[in-house]
């Protein structure tokens, strides 16, 4: 996109007025409070879940796992190489956010939707694993749900695969730490109970691949009975320092947070039996039927203002939990973020919640999913501890200020405008298919730099954007 071409979608920006419309248009503006746009990528029109931002060098990559493809498209073509393929991976240098290129699309497993693609991408430096090639870079995704790929991607255009993790069921959304290689790898075990379990490995040499153990809650694993325990969504680790991982389980309904020792998971008892299970388990947030735990995305030792005089408590660690809305236009109970204190751990407890108020878009009536998704997930400081990005599907993205989490408040948002390439979302009625067009803001990132970046599931790219006004203000920024 041309900086010419930006400062008309600036001017869009600005002149937006279409909040309470019950369906987006094409050609319509995008709407947005304190975010402008900064740039764009179309991404070939490929339905995007998960975006990974790294500096190479003076160089700036993103990274975004695809979904598989749709019914009427399955195979996008690809216009760099004039063939259709499977939705996988998408390559883009962001170095500039203003003219993104598209450096290279490496395909995925064949398959519509969940099926297919390559959902999820973490990525880390040889030089910071402990036993890699110091002259790589190392892409983890997922493919499709039956394998883990490890590529070198030094050369962003031209991956080389290095390893294979194959043989499962249902993979998705892992966590590497890339300080001392230990990945927390979301699998479908054939032999465990759920659709996704953790396993984990050593990854600090990506080519040569150490297994340390399966993990999972007590009723998944091999030879129980029972009631099956919600799957897993995702893990996120504070690495040796802070010594702890936090698992969230469940997307839209039976809630799980686990808080769990990191290094009793990774020294304790190999074997999935319960008693093994159980050992690196400090504590569980239950959540009801109605929200599940998609996102677990700990802040430790979080200072608060509002207690900053009070004997104990000045500083509180902080888990923000995020839902998935799985259902068009609001066929089921709102999904929202939420705020746990674990500051005692064996006693978390919700302290607060946040929602976009339906009323401010008519959101129910817009079509496709209405609700939250995820968050960011970066720990850099630009960002971390003061604010939130959230995806909240039809209604865009949502800037937080979290700096009180018992008070969270939002302070900017952007939903983009749909173009000729967002994909249709359908719900039955009396038999019938209806069908809406609508911004699905699926997942969102930032970088060190401050720009946020979003990327949809209706096929309509992502859009990198920036603060400006009041949401500046409280991240800090100049």
């Amino acid at each position: 996109m041309t900086r010419q071409a930006l400062l008309i979608v600036g001017f869009l920006v600005a002149a937006a007025g279409a909040a309470n419309a019950q369906q987006q248009k094409v050609g319509a503006p995008p709407e947005a409070s304190n975010m402008r746009l900064a740039g764009w990528s179309d991404l070939q029109a490929r339905s995007a879940y998960h975006p990974t931002i790294h500096r190479q060098g003076e160089r700036w990559i993103a990274y975004i796992g695809h979904h598989g493809g749709t019914d009427e498209i399955p195979n996008p073509v690809n216009p760099m190489t004039g063939k259709a393929e499977p939705n996988g991976t998408s390559i883009v240098d962001v170095t500039d956010p203003a003219t993104p290129k598209y450096l290279r699309h490496l395909p995925g497993a064949p398959g519509t939707y969940e099926a297919g693609g390559a959902q999820m991408v973490r990525v880390c430096d040889g030089s910071s694993l402990p036993r890699a090639d110091k002259s790589a870079v190392y892409l983890l995704r997922t493919f499709g749900g039956e394998a883990h790929e490890i590529w070198n991607v030094a050369d962003p255009a031209n991956p080389v695969l290095v390893t294979r993790l194959d043989g499962l069921k249902d993979t998705h959304k892992s966590w590497w730490e890339c300080d001392t290689g230990i990945a927390y790898l979301v699998s479908g075990a054939p032999d465990w109970r759920t659709k996704r379990m953790t396993q984990i490995y050593d990854l600090a040499d990506p080519a040569h691949p150490v297994k340390i153990r399966d993990f999972g809650l007590p009723g998944q694993e091999p030879g129980a009975t029972g009631t099956v325990p919600t799957e897993l969504h995702g893990p996120i680790s504070t690495g040796p320092q802070g010594n702890r991982v936090y698992f969230g389980y469940g997307t839209n309904k039976g809630g799980v947070l686990q808080i769990v020792d990191r290094e009793k998971l990774l020294k304790g008892p190999k074997e999935p039996t319960p008693d093994n299970l159980r050992a690196p388990e400090i504590s569980r947030l239950m959540m009801s039927g109605w929200n599940g735990a998609h996102t677990t995305f700990p802040m430790q030792q979080m200072p608060i203002a509002e207690f900053a005089k009070d004997k104990d408590g000045g500083k509180r660690d902080i888990v923000m939990i995020v839902d998935e809305a799985i259902l068009n236009e609001c066929q089921e109970a709102r999904q929202m973020v939420w705020f746990a204190d674990i500051s005692i751990e064996n006693r978390p407890m919700m302290v607060s919640n946040w929602t976009v108020p339906e009323a401010s878009g008519n959101f129910c009536q817009r079509g496709g999913r209405f609700g939250s998704h995820s968050s960011n997930e970066s720990m850099d400081p630009v960002y971390y501890k003061k604010m939130a990005f959230i995806a909240f599907f039809n209604a865009g993205v949502r800037a937080l200020d979290i700096r009180d989490p018992f008070n969270p408040k939002e302070v900017g948002y952007f939903i983009p405008a749909i173009t000729d390439k967002t994909d249709k979302r359908c719900v039955k009625v009396d038999g019938q298919d209806r069908c809406k067009t609508a911004i699905q803001t699926n997942n969102v990132e930032t970088d060190a730099r401050g720009y946020i970046y979003i990327v949809d599931r209706a096929n309509t790219g992502m859009h990198i954007l920036e603060l400006n006004g009041a949401a500046r203000t409280v991240a800090g920024l100049k």
